[in-house]
């Protein structure tokens, strides 16, 4: 694909979000950044939150991936379901019932102080990583299409990357997400669809026909039993369920979308329709998978060496210019409208949670001065974590060493496990805690998850927890918790 095409199609492409943020963006105070002045319709942000879900992740790792474990992530998907309507039913009333700007607050009413800023922080650390991890597979593509050609160092492509994310970010913050996201889920689905046409094309297959290829090809198993197995289907789809409650509803980037609704109603309505979408695009996406492996036996092409690297290469360098085209824009959406809001949602965890941030209730007369203050902070905090973001990105390349979407599993089951715990705790049990002992218990349970995960295999007989980890991680939260409870039951409404 030509490099001059590769910087027009980016060109293109941008300029058309920093459109949107121009529009959406007019007038933006903190309230239109962390709130999005709750005016958001519930169809946009249902649509919205499939590209902030799936990410580049998804995009391409998932489809690598089928190479190694054929269809077996697709348990995890279903595993879905349960989560997502345990958000709708559970989590999301008490959201809107406190009137949350950063969902952690529940924590400070809940339980205390410490509670609140250890469940922040680990949120902070969450988000921080996976964000890196996903805007690391775009900044790679975009190195083999376009910054190679130049002999750019890699570093200068995540330079790239984050201050465009920056720029259309900055002002409006979640009321422009919602807008640019919409259009990079079109941009993104749009591609997986033509991008199976034209393999299909390429291999003279009708649509039946793919669906009978795939069928028949040793890619495309979906149901694993074996129960020592990291892919045992009751793992997965347990894992699957869990996954969901902690990287939708205990993650404040996705919440923060949807409390940007205008009730309870519209939220729960937006993640009905999500969820039903959600399960067959991954599906899709698998079969995407499966069609990339046959192409490459059929054209007799060498393997890459990594499997999220297939996509991109076929596309660069094996596909037609079209076929590669509509690549590039579907990575550079799934990319972008996940790490976008990522960057959006940190800065409003770290400005509400940690600075308090709009907790004081200025007089009438220095309200204005107030307002401005606030803003430049959360300005300075936003260009703080772009900061971050990049040194994590270049760190995240110089370790990882497996497919990114396994990383990114793996890091939320010692990461998002302890508010796994605390929220667990907090909605089914009344009991107390001592709040300052709080910290030392959501450090030592990701550490113990740890040391069970890398010697599940010798102690137990070669049994290995797989993503299960994450369960293990709140469950050892939650009983670490009911050890240091203070043996008072709360009496307020949390």
């Amino acid at each position: 694909m030509s490099p001059l095409l590769v910087f027009f199609v980016i060109v293109g492409y941008f300029s058309l979000l920093l459109g949107i943020s121009y529009f959406t963006s007019r007038n933006a105070d903190n309230q239109t950044f962390f709130t999005g002045n709750r005016q958001s319709p519930w169809y946009l942000v249902a649509f919205g939150m499939i590209g902030a879900s799936l990410s580049g992740v998804t995009f391409i790792s998932v489809p690598g991936e089928v190479g190694n474990s054929q269809f077996s992530y697709f348990q995890v998907v279903l595993g879905y379901v349960p989560g997502y309507a345990f958000i709708a039913l559970v989590l999301m009333p008490l959201y809107y019932k406190l009137n949350l700007v950063s969902i952690y607050g529940y924590l400070k009413q809940r339980f205390g102080y410490s509670s609140y800023k250890t469940g922040a922080t680990f949120f902070l650390v969450s988000r921080l990583i996976g964000s890196a991890a996903r805007l690391f597979l775009a900044a790679s593509v975009l190195q083999i299409a376009f910054f190679d050609n130049f002999d750019l160092p890699f570093w200068f492509t995540v330079l790239v990357t984050i201050l465009l994310i920056w720029l259309y970010t900055f002002r409006g913050g979640i009321k422009t997400i919602v807008w640019t996201d919409t259009l990079q889920t079109f941009f993104m689905l749009s591609a997986v669809g033509i991008s199976i046409y034209l393999i299909g094309d390429e291999l003279n297959l009708a649509p039946g026909e793919m669906i009978s290829a795939v069928e028949s090809s040793n890619l495309s198993k979906i149901f694993y039993w074996e129960w020592d197995s990291g892919v045992n289907f009751f793992k997965q789809f347990i894992s699957g369920a869990f996954i969901a409650i902690v990287m939708t509803g205990l993650d404040q980037d996705m919440m923060q979308k949807n409390l940007t609704c205008k009730n309870l109603g519209e939220a729960q309505k937006n993640m009905k329709w999500f969820t039903i979408i959600l399960v067959f695009v991954n599906l899709f996406f698998l079969t995407l998978g499966a069609l990339l492996y046959l192409y490459v036996r059929e054209k007799g092409i060498q393997l890459p060496d990594r499997s999220d690297e297939l996509f991109p290469m076929l596309a660069v360098n094996h596909f037609s210019a079209l076929a590669g085209i509509v690549f590039l824009l579907g990575i550079v959406a799934a990319a972008y409208s996940s790490a976008d809001s990522a960057l959006t949602a940190l800065t409003t965890s770290f400005c509400v949670d940690i600075l308090g941030l709009g907790s004081s209730k200025p007089q009438q007369t220095q309200a204005e001065k107030a307002s401005d203050i606030e803003k430049s902070t959360r300005m300075r905090v936003h260009l703080m974590f772009s900061i971050l973001l990049f040194v994590v990105i270049l760190v995240f390349r110089a370790i990882n060493n497996e497919s990114v979407i396994v990383a990114v599993f793996k890091i939320a089951g010692y990461t998002y496990g302890p508010l796994l715990g605390l929220y667990s705790y907090g909605l089914y049990t009344k009991l107390e805690v001592k709040d300052r002992l709080v910290p030392l218990i959501c450090v030592a349970a990701p550490v113990i998850s740890f040391i069970l995960d890398i010697k599940s295999a010798d102690w137990f007989n070669g049994f290995q927890f797989g993503f299960f980890i994450l369960i293990i991680n709140g469950a050892l939260t939650f009983l670490g918790l009911l050890l240091i409870n203070n043996g008072v039951r709360k009496t307020a409404k949390a």
